[in-house]
């Protein structure tokens, strides 16, 4: 069974907005951000950013220093929709926004945390390709794939899975839960990779209210931990796509995994 979820016209882009359709699936769980996430979902099921919604941005320690470099790189505010859409999805914006303005942010972030050898594995990400996309955070800072290499596989890989955003083709709608298909995440003992294509079940919708934008059966999404984000068109799921397999690539050339140097 299938069915249409809203017909209520594509509003216009409203970079607050996006942050918050991605922002919220980890803030309601009490892993980053302040403590607001009923607003946020709120807000943006509304569609309507306004002042309170870039002030509950502006509490996600964790993503908006990349908003800030971003925009930095790109000559625009961090809550521009490009800039926002690059962090989260990806393309060609982010991937200008690497090398040494992406490792000197890091170190203003994290260097007095570390030892002289903990920064350069943490950096090493970055001599390797590594962008200030969401991804990167995910798989080369937080301290999962050090895990892995220890030995404890099952709860890293999960979370690591779910923290990134993934890319999926609708199967089936029902309440307030979709069927999607997509490709999660593997571990040969050394590398992560994607996988084969499995199902998973998402819920796109709470009380009413809603992340994404509408959509049905058959249509391209993008999802965070256990929630639908929004409907991706084929360029934004092939950006989604590409940042995936860039930062992955960038982990996987890595001697060292980085340090635990980020808690949430």
């Amino acid at each position: 069974m299938t069915a249409r979820l809203s017909h209520r016209p594509p509003l216009p882009a409203d970079g607050a907005v996006i942050f918050g359709r991605y922002a919220f699936p980890p803030n309601d769980l009490g892993y980053c951000g302040p403590d607001r996430a009923g607003e946020l979902l709120e807000r943006v099921d509304a569609g309507a950013s306004g002042r309170a919604l870039e002030e509950v941005a502006r509490g996600f320690e964790g993503a908006w220093p990349y908003l800030q470099l971003i925009g930095e790189c790109l000559g625009r505010s961090p809550l521009d929709p490009e800039v926002v859409e690059a962090y989260w999805l990806g393309g060609s914006a982010v991937g200008r926004c690497g090398g040494t303005a992406f490792a000197n942010s890091l170190e203003s972030r994290f260097r007095s945390r570390l030892t002289r050898e903990e920064f350069a594995r943490l950096v090493e990400g970055v001599a390797m390709g590594g962008t200030p996309h969401h991804s990167f955070h995910v798989f080369g800072v937080y301290p999962w794939v050090g895990l892995m290499r220890g030995g404890h596989v099952d709860a890293p890989l999960e979370v690591l899975d779910k923290c990134r955003i993934r890319w999926g083709r609708v199967v089936s709608v029902a309440g307030d839960t979709a069927v999607v298909e997509g490709r999660h995440l593997a571990w040969d003992g050394r590398f992560l990779r994607l996988g084969p294509v499995t199902t998973e079940t998402a819920r796109f919708r709470r009380e009413g209210q809603s992340l994404a934008r509408a959509f049905d059966a058959g249509d391209w999404v993008s999802l965070h931990w256990d929630w639908v984000c929004d409907r991706l068109d084929t360029a934004r799921r092939d950006r989604v796509r590409a940042a995936t397999l860039t930062e992955l690539a960038a982990v996987n050339r890595c001697a060292v995994p980085a340090p635990a140097v980020v808690l949430a």
